[in-house]
């Protein structure tokens, strides 16, 4: 054998109870699992004593905003260093591909706030299939540091197809969206995401996602929506994306499922008689959460769409313009913009936690309204001037949410984890580089919200199962060897508000195809990942 690991605690995926055993690795999968005391122990050309230690299946990020992180840092350990070994990429609708020169040009400007502007990237490819081959050979050829699976980004392939105009698709252009949708699927993702707050994926009415939808089925793939609201009429968005996937029969994935702002403190359980109705009637339906009550997203996104309508340059014309910057003002203030979730926005809420442009790093760690009470001025001038200034790259957390509702949707049956973390920025959020430890230390251990077999059962096999991986997820034989050892005891984020980047400690290794990317808690200089393309 390659590998021995012996004397593990193995936590196969499967939610059952612990096993000791020794784990032999052999072409980059697990070739046997001898439990103790069943007969010989395995050799192999090397061996490492996990003395005790737990081994469980890599873990699935299934939420993640690494498109161009993954191109970028080869060392990656914002999540190597957590134990993912799979990312699902493409989230909340906007992503690189499918696109052409002025697709791509709009959406780089478009999510600055998440990824960069990407003026470091080869951007050489323009189809789904292109972008994952550049992930295989990315950085001289050898790969990236983790596995990456990739959803095709609705809003961007309506960007391509329509434009950024709030208006419904002609025959012709749904017939150009459905063609992107289907090359996409052929040549590789695993599903189609949404971003239902987000420009220009909002303008899409029901019929038109149930179209794309009933693509995505075609090849057993699933929808991932960022639905349209997760604060004033969360429930009604939620059962939308239910009674829309139900019709076109696709399979529905619930993109960062939260309860959030004061309208839906304590309404958790809604949302979950909600889901398990929708499951015990055949639906096909699972979940992802973040282990934190802040949201994470661009202050751009506040606004309310028809603000947005026409894309970035058009936004800051409209916020440029004095008439009708009040106007989304008032929306923003009074009304409740459809960006905030039909919530009117409470600037001690917004915190700054990232700016495109370093002459404004004085704003990142202080809300809107501390930052306008230190200049004497109403937080909307204070916002519009950022906005303007930052042109529209600046990116912000979000502290509406509500620790009874985290807790109670983590325990659910069809749950999994997904950091919808964002890797750019000052002072991001920690859950960029904490969700997984911070599952297996705060919610399991110290806190016993989920036992922790259930806890890595929701972040290995639930994830593949969604994902259709054959031979991932779980602690078997003839699987990859995509593999985790950690100390239950001692396993913890490293990563807080105020020092949001900091590597979490009790995670030893992890290995990605049999080979260690963490040795020793150090990052090796393997580069093992690749993308994981949709089974034919």
């Amino acid at each position: 054998m390659d590998l021995v690991i012996r004397d593990a605690r193995v936590i196969d995926g499967t939610g059952d109870a612990s096993y000791r055993a020794d784990i032999a690795i052999d072409n980059g999968r697990i070739a046997e699992i001898r439990k103790e005391g069943e007969g010989p122990r395995p050799s192999g050309e090397r061996t490492v004593d996990a003395d005790g230690l737990a081994l469980s299946p890599g873990f699935i990020d299934m939420h993640a905003h690494s498109d161009l992180a993954l191109l970028r840092d080869p060392d990656h350990s914002a999540k190597a260093a957590q134990g993912v070994t799979l990312e699902v990429i493409g989230q909340d609708g906007l992503s690189y591909a499918p696109v052409d020169d002025r697709t791509l040009a709009q959406v780089r400007q478009a999510i600055t706030g998440w990824n960069g502007d990407g003026s470091d990237i080869d951007f050489s490819w323009r189809t789904v299939g292109g972008y994952l081959d550049a992930l295989d050979h990315a950085h001289g050829g050898r790969g990236i540091a983790v596995n990456a699976a990739y959803l095709i980004p609705q809003g961007t392939v309506r960007m391509y197809a329509v434009g950024w105009d709030d208006r419904p698709a002609t025959a012709e252009e749904l017939d150009r969206m459905r063609q992107l949708v289907a090359e996409g699927m052929e040549q590789g993702a695993v599903g189609m995401s949404s971003g239902l707050t987000y420009t220009p994926g909002m303008y899409a009415k029901d019929s038109e996602l149930a179209e794309l939808c009933r693509v995505v089925a075609r090849y057993d793939g699933y929808y991932c929506p960022h639905h349209r609201s997760y604060g004033a009429g969360a429930l009604d968005a939620y059962c939308e994306m239910v009674d829309l996937t139900r019709d076109a029969d696709c399979a529905l994935h619930l993109a960062h499922a939260t309860m959030n702002f004061g309208v839906n403190k304590g309404k958790a359980p809604d949302l979950l008689a909600l889901i398990d109705d929708a499951l015990d009637s055949g639906a096909d339906i699972s979940l992802d959460t973040y282990p934190y009550t802040p949201g994470c997203t661009t202050l751009v996104a506040m606004l309310p769409s028809w603000a947005s309508e026409g894309g970035p340059d058009a936004i800051l014309a409209r916020l440029q313009d004095d008439e009708t910057a009040a106007k989304i003002r008032h929306h923003m203030e009074v009304i409740g913009a459809d960006g905030c979730h039909g919530v009117p926005i409470e600037w001690d809420t917004i915190e700054i936690s990232g700016v495109s442009d370093p002459g404004l790093a004085s704003c990142v760690g202080k809300t809107i309204a501390q930052s306008a009470e230190m200049r004497g001025e109403e937080p909307w001038v204070t916002a519009r001037r950022l906005l303007i200034n930052d042109k529209l790259g600046s990116t912000i957390l979000q502290h509406v949410g509500h620790e009874d509702n985290v807790q109670a949707i983590m325990q659910h049956r069809v749950h999994t984890g997904g950091s919808d973390g964002i890797l750019q920025g000052f002072k991001p959020h920690p859950r960029a580089y904490g969700t997984f430890p911070q599952y297996l230390g705060r919610y399991a251990r110290d806190l016993g919200v989920l036992g922790l077999e259930e806890t890595v059962a929701h972040l290995t096999s639930r994830p593949a199962a969604r994902l259709r991986l054959p031979d991932r997820g779980l602690v078997r034989e003839g699987y990859r060897a995509d593999l985790v050892l950690f100390d239950p005891t001692t396993v913890a984020a490293g990563s807080t508000f105020e020092s949001p980047r900091t590597l979490p400690i009790g995670i030893p290794h992890v290995l990605i195809d049999g080979k260690f990317v963490m040795r020793d808690g150090k990052r090796t200089d393997v580069l093992a990942g690749r993308a994981i393309r949709r089974a034919p």
